[in-house]
């Protein structure tokens, strides 16, 4: 095994948080997305805000919100990030996908894809909690990385699949 390519392991071959200490700070955003499929019945009581749990997108934002700052407490080497905004939006397309999109930024040594991916898992997540009732077989998928800005290895935009 080559341990000198891979940032997230040390000489022994064990896991270990990654030295950013000599990193310059820089303006960091990253985009990403998730998709929720689900019943037409369950998008509409959505949209006319007939979940019994309450406003389903309303709560999910927040949790998205509160997700991306707590991601450094779930993924194990992440380092703790202070973020500058963090903002969650959807988006329907058609009427059994709602598409969940966070955007995140700061001002670090080290970027916010991961807070950006964290915080729309958790608000698909909250999705579907608030939404499990009435529709047991949504499905979370397509969670991904959209785009990066800043840091040593430049910006990133997906390419969209045909």
């Amino acid at each position: 095994m080559n341990v000198e390519k891979l940032s997230h392991i040390n000489e022994q071959g064990r896991a270990r948080m990654v030295d950013v200490s000599g990193k310059p700070v820089t303006r960091r955003t990253a985009v990403a997305r998730s998709r929720i499929r689900m019943k037409r019945e369950t998008m509409e009581r959505i949209r006319q805000g007939r979940v019994s749990k309450g406003d389903v997108l309303a709560v999910a934002q927040v949790a998205g919100i509160m997700a991306a700052k707590k991601t450094a407490d779930l993924i194990p080497m992440c380092h703790p990030v202070p973020l500058k905004s963090a903002d969650i939006r959807f988006y329907e397309e058609g009427d059994e996908v709602l598409v969940v999109e966070a955007e995140v930024k700061t001002d670090n040594v080290t970027g916010v894809e991961m807070e950006a991916l964290t915080a729309v898992s958790v608000a698909s997540l909250t999705v579907y909690d608030m939404c499990k009732a009435i529709d047991r077989e949504m499905v979370v998928s397509d969670t991904c990385l959209l785009s990066k800005t800043g840091g040593k290895s430049g910006d990133f935009v997906r390419r969209e699949e045909k």
